[in-house]
């Protein structure tokens, strides 16, 4: 009898414990990003956004198929490295997460996005801007910044028209994202009338550019572009500046921001960069605020990108009413979705319609916003936010 009702009382428990667990649903969504080595600061900076949706997610005690859930993020260190972000990504797969945001780099996303694909997993990125991630035709891969071939051509025409360099070096750091930007730049200056060196290279762990520039600086050209992060692009204008070399510097967003001011000093003052989206001081008052409170920070980059991509798929679950991927997937795909860095809406490939780019310049330490280029058309930061309400 003692041995009955033991296995009685174990049976109850185990039915309390799957009625606990069917009530509130643990739905795990996975993020990642490098969160060690030099662009560390970024990596975690697209982290905070993603996990501040899914905090104030499980906050809004959200119900999805009758039963209220909660969100789990699974954090990832890819350590921008393609063959750790594979392995990172059937990682989140084996977990059988929902959803995924990420990764931050176009090298490591690219290949990252096959493994997701095959699984059914939706996948967005906040940050990587290599064309090739949504010309793939994977169903399922969405991104909500603007593209290399969008961010690539208004770097290079804001330079050409407000600087009228006659003659320009290109440097990549030899990655998908640094060689695809400097590629788009190429072509654009190239097609405005202005001459460009043959192509000089590096790597995305490059700090050491003396020889590079001391060749650059005998042919004297009158603008440099840098397709690489800022944690070998500070060193490229610090250097630079050492050598005597006076071209004008300019970067793609992987090099656009404050940390050039940390690496480089002085040196960075007056560079020009880009950011495939609008600048994070243009996101919503709410989530600037959010943010602050909840990291002790300001978000350094594409956090709000990030913060909207956890939305899109936790909003997608809830109108869908499901959070299987199969079920929601139609959801995203079509979905309008109001966040911190404006309208989202996907095109057939998964890119975002109508998106951004933001020229900045360097000035007393900060990258500060000087215009905004969206289809084609270039509007001061001012104008800017002043037709935005802001």
């Amino acid at each position: 009898m003692r041995r009955i009702s033991l296995i009685v009382v174990a049976a109850g428990a185990a039915v309390a414990l799957a009625g606990c667990s069917k009530e509130s649903p643990d739905i795990k969504i996975g993020h990642a990003a490098p969160l060690t080595g030099g662009i560390a600061h970024l990596g975690k900076d697209n982290e905070n956004g993603a996990r501040l949706a899914i905090e104030q997610a499980n906050e809004a005690k959200l119900k999805i198929g009758g039963k209220e859930v909660k969100f789990t993020l699974l954090a990832e260190d890819d350590q921008a490295d393609p063959k750790v972000g594979t392995t990172v990504a059937q990682k989140m797969v084996d977990a059988k997460v929902a959803g995924v945001v990420g990764h931050l780099n176009s090298g490591v996303t690219i290949p990252a996005s096959a493994l997701y694909k095959d699984a059914g997993i939706p996948m967005i990125t906040g940050s990587a801007t290599n064309p090739k991630l949504t010309e793939q035709g994977f169903k399922g891969i969405f991104r909500v910044v603007a593209r290399d071939d969008q961010q690539g051509p208004s770097v290079a025409n804001y330079l050409a028209s407000q600087n009228k360099p006659k003659l320009v070096a290109v440097i990549d750091d030899a990655t998908a994202y640094g060689e695809g930007l400097a590629n788009e730049v190429e072509k654009t200056l190239k097609a405005a009338g202005v001459d460009v060196l043959p192509r000089e290279k590096g790597t995305d762990k490059t700090t050491d550019w003396k020889a590079v520039l001391t060749k650059l600086k005998g042919r004297t050209p009158d603008a440099i572009f840098y397709g690489g992060m800022d944690a070998t692009g500070g060193p490229l204008i610090k250097q630079a500046r050492e050598l005597d070399v006076k071209a004008v510097f300019a970067f793609g967003d992987g090099a656009c921001t404050d940390k050039m001011s940390e690496l480089a000093g002085a040196a960075a003052e007056g560079l020009l960069c880009s950011q495939a989206g609008i600048p994070p001081q243009a996101a919503t008052k709410a989530f600037l605020e959010a943010y602050k409170k909840r990291f002790n920070a300001d978000p350094i980059l594409y956090a709000p990108f990030t913060y909207d991509a956890a939305n899109l798929i936790i909003e997608a679950m809830k109108q869908a009413d499901s959070t299987e991927p199969a079920k929601y997937l139609p959801v995203l795909e079509k979905r309008v979705h109001n966040g911190a860095s404006g309208r989202i809406e996907f095109d057939a490939k998964g890119d975002r319609k109508d998106a951004e780019i933001t020229i900045f310049t360097m000035k007393g330490g900060k990258v500060e916003p000087l215009a905004v280029v969206k289809g084609g058309t270039t509007q001061s930061f001012a104008d800017f936010m002043k037709a935005a309400g802001g």
